[in-house]
């Protein structure tokens, strides 16, 4: 689904073919996919209005207006029949059920990065609240939205909250100011609480891996740290230096080489296939022998938000790798092997990383710059693609298909599928 103005656009992931069309009240400023892909939620914020589509039925019409309360965020239940609005000011959360057309409230939401968390099996949500300038967590029971339990947090200012993928523990972090990482299960108790080091600017990004074994936190010293599932201590420090100096890491290294075309080629006026070659700078990758020193860059102090520390983590969907981001060395991927516990892989681009996802099904990495390349890692290595097309096509965010056989590439104004093959078995 696509978003154009007004429009919502349909297509079939396969053939890109337009399936449905549907023309909203005003400009969509947020468009996301009920779980069974059954329905699609339009919201648009400057109107209060969240407006919801059905694939199979076209003419079913839906539409939530929060009315003076206003509208800052809207998203799905798991059960992709509940939809959650966080009116203005966070003054509430009302959900809303599409079956029964009832409505439930959840007051003191937290104005915060990352406040609503559901279980990955859908059947509990928690909530981020703050009240009587007090940070508390309550969670529900997402089948009837009853109340399970609510507690208060020991941080000064509660910055996020998320479930390993088993349900069974909740992580909640505090402020860039307080580093502090809480773990607490289900049914409200303190398991543990691990605190780095206590001055400086303390937790930038979490990420569980996918059995839940253990929870990756990216720090501003630019640091990873891992705990274990068992004891919830520290096992490793994860380092980003600007040399690598290991033998057995392997840096790839992105270079340009001007195409060649071979004079019997030339027609004039060339084609547009040839002229696209001809004026168009390729790139790939060589093997640099180490030492290696990155690009460093050291922050501004005297600015906020400071490019300094770890700031994107990713597992693997098989739990074997761990891909991070260190944001004074913009221009490097860094692939750890979780069974080593080692780094195992960087890549070095021309260009700042703007995001990179792992493949849900096998351990493949994509990247990109905000080039008109993707590139593709794997065990067995790595590849740049230039995607073909007219004018300059930034690609600036990705996305997998959930069966690992298409990445969708993002630019400021356009998107384009990627068709990857399988290798037959």
């Amino acid at each position: 689904a696509s978003c154009v103005q007004h429009r919502l656009v349909v297509r079939d992931a396969s053939s890109l073919q337009v399936l449905q069309l549907y023309t909203c009240l005003d400009q969509i400023q947020y468009l996301e996919w009920s779980s069974d892909s059954l329905f699609i939620l339009c919201a648009m914020y400057k109107r209060g209005i969240v407006q919801v589509w059905s694939l199979e039925q076209p003419d079913w019409r839906c539409k939530i207006d929060e009315g003076s309360a206003g509208l800052v965020a809207s998203c799905w239940s798991p059960d992709g029949r509940h939809i959650l609005n966080t009116t203005e000011f966070h003054l509430r959360i009302t959900v809303w059920s599409l079956c029964t057309k009832s409505v439930s409230y959840i007051k003191y939401p937290k104005a915060c990065q990352q406040g609503v968390a559901f279980t990955k099996d859908g059947r509990y949500m928690a909530v981020a609240e703050r009240r009587d300038c007090k940070d508390f967590i309550s969670i529900f029971v997402c089948r009837n939205w009853q109340l399970l339990r609510h507690f208060d947090t020991e941080t000064q200012d509660l910055f996020g909250i998320e479930w390993a993928p088993n349900g069974c523990v909740l992580a909640a972090w505090d402020t860039c100011l307080e580093y502090k990482v809480l773990l607490y299960s289900l049914d409200g108790r303190l398991l543990s609480s691990y605190r780095a080091y206590e001055w400086p600017l303390g937790i930038k990004s979490i990420a569980w891996s996918p059995s839940s074994q253990f929870l990756a936190i990216g720090s501003f010293d630019e640091k990873v740290r891992i705990l274990n599932h068992v004891t919830w201590k520290k096992i490793t420090e994860l380092e980003h230096p600007a040399t690598i100096a290991s033998k057995k890491t392997i840096v790839y290294k992105e270079v340009e080489k001007s195409p060649t075309v071979g004079t019997e080629r030339l027609s004039f006026p060339p084609t547009r296939a040839l002229a696209s070659s001809l004026f168009s700078t390729q790139s790939k990758y060589d093997i640099s022998q180490v030492p290696v020193s990155l690009q460093y860059i050291k922050p501004v102090a005297d600015r906020a938000n400071p490019k300094v520390g770890v700031g994107i983590l990713a597992f693997s969907a098989d739990n074997c790798f761990l891909a991070t981001k260190n944001d004074n060395i913009p221009n490097a991927v860094w692939i750890w092997d979780i069974r080593k516990l080692k780094l195992a892989v960087v890549l070095e681009q021309l260009c700042t990383i703007q995001c990179f996802q792992w493949d849900p099904c096998q351990p493949r990495l994509a990247v990109c710059t905000g080039s008109s390349r993707v590139y593709l890692w794997s065990p067995a290595g790595c590849v740049v693609v230039q995607v073909p097309g007219e004018g300059d096509f930034q690609i600036v965010s990705l996305s997998w298909h959930s069966s690992g056989d298409s990445l969708l590439l993002l630019s400021k104004d356009n998107f384009c599928v990627c068709y990857l093959e399988r290798e037959e078995v």
